[in-house]
Order: C-alpha cells, then sequence, then structure tokens
C-alpha cells in the first residue's frame, strides 16, 4: 500500500484541522482530494512528506512510519515522491535542462550519459521535447506546470503530490495536466492531486475525497 491512513488526526500549533482520517491508496491509484479554502487538503499533503507532523493509529507512506519517522529519514522518504506545487517552483535562473539535472544530481545522479538520457525521457513524457535550452519565464504557464510534472517524475516515485497544479492554469492547460498524471497513474504511480476544478473530476477514473468540517469522507459515488 503506498498511503496508509487509520485515525489519524492533524493540527496546526495545537488547532485541530483534520480528525480521524482514514485515507488507503495503492499502486495506479487517482485520488482526487476536494474541498473549500482552509478544510485542510493541503495540510493533509503536507503530512505525507513530513512537513506537518501527524497522530493516530498508523500513518505509513510506502514503508516510512510518519507517526514516528526521524527528520534525517525525511530526504529518503521524500526521494520516493514527487511533489508538484501550483506555482511551479522552476529556479528562473537556469534553463530546463539545468532545472531538471540540478535534482538529479540533487538526489545521487553522477553518469554525464544517464543524466542526460533521464532528461530526455521526462522532457518526451510531458511533450517538451524541444523546450530544453529555455529558461522559465519563457515558457507558458502550462509548459511551466508540464516542466514541474517532468521535475517530480525523475526518479520514478510511487507517489506523485500534486497540490492544486491546475490553479493558475486554463482549461485546456489544466486538462493537458490532467491527461499526462493520469496516464501516470496508468502506469502504476499513485497520485492524490488537489483540486478546486470540479470539471476536471470526469476526465479520469479515480476516488474523490471532500474535505469538511475537519473530515475526510470518500464521495466518489457522486461522480462516477
Amino acid at each position: 500500500m503506498i498511503v496508509d491512513y487509520k485515525n489519524v488526526q492533524i493540527s496546526i500549533e495545537e488547532t485541530p484541522i483534520l480528525k480521524n482520517v482514514d485515507l488507503s491508496i495503492n499502486e495506479g491509484d487517482f485520488v482526487f482530494l476536494t474541498g473549500k479554502v482552509g478544510s485542510g487538503k493541503t495540510s493533509l499533503l503536507r503530512t505525507m512528506y513530513g512537513v506537518l507532523p501527524v497522530e493516530g493509529e498508523r500513518a505509513m507512506i510506502l514503508d516510512f512510519n510518519m507517526l514516528s519517522l526521524k527528520r534525517k529519514k525525511l530526504p529518503d522518504l521524500r526521494k520516493s515522491l514527487g511533489i508538484i506545487f501550483q506555482n511551479f517552483q522552476l529556479l528562473p535562473d537556469r534553463t530546463v535542462f539545468a532545472n531538471l539535472e540540478f535534482v538529479l544530481k540533487a538526489t545521487g545522479w553522477k553518469k554525464r550519459g544517464d543524466i542526460d538520457n533521464r532528461i530526455k525521457e521526462v522532457l518526451q513524457q510531458v511533450g517538451l521535447s524541444d523546450k530544453f535550452e529555455h529558461y522559465p519565464h519563457e515558457l507558458s504557464g502550462g509548459e511551466q506546470q508540464r516542466i514541474a510534472i517532468a521535475r517530480a517524475i525523475l526518479n520514478r516515485p510511487q507517489l506523485i503530490i500534486a497540490d492544486e497544479p491546475t490553479g493558475n492554469l486554463d482549461i485546456d492547460n489544466s486538462k493537458l495536466i490532467v491527461n499526462i498524471l493520469s496516464e501516470l497513474s496508468q502506469n502504476g504511480t499513485a497520485v492524490i492531486m488537489t483540486t478546486h476544478n470540479l470539471q476536471l473530476i470526469p476526465m479520469v477514473k479515480s476516488r474523490i475525497f471532500n474535505c469538511e468540517d475537519h473530515s475526510l469522507e470518500e464521495i466518489t459515488s457522486i461522480y462516477h
């Protein structure tokens, strides 16, 4: 199991955010997370890569126990994850190639040929093979987010955590992003994505959860 949360409590500075969270995500699952601003969607995601602590009965991400994970183990956890944010977070003073190269070198890749080949592979996956020499400011918002996806999948993560990845994009680019993430899930990568754009949900076979009143509830049957 990729995510296994049982009776999990999430708080920020002793203020309860979500209570009694039960969530299981398996290999290849695509999960949408909906809810109003401030309902706890982002907080839930942040527990999955170790920014927020959790309490509860069980909280496993891959083989990492989030109830007792030591800070020095966080880099090992994050190497197994791909994280995508709404605002892209690309390095503005580096080309697309250099942005991706930076991540690979930081995570232990050393051979020039392996690095070059992997960057070519991920750019092809997101349909931007011709943009490797461009700087972020030379790309559209949709293209920047596709580069952010390429960056997230460099190390072939088992789980992609996408926090409002289409929040700054128009509907056409949003659909393109969801299609790319859907294809990744069909190839075995689990995806959990927060969204306010409910138009995107019917596009992909998925499970849907909603955050409301400090609770997480599965609402898949409403959409499928």
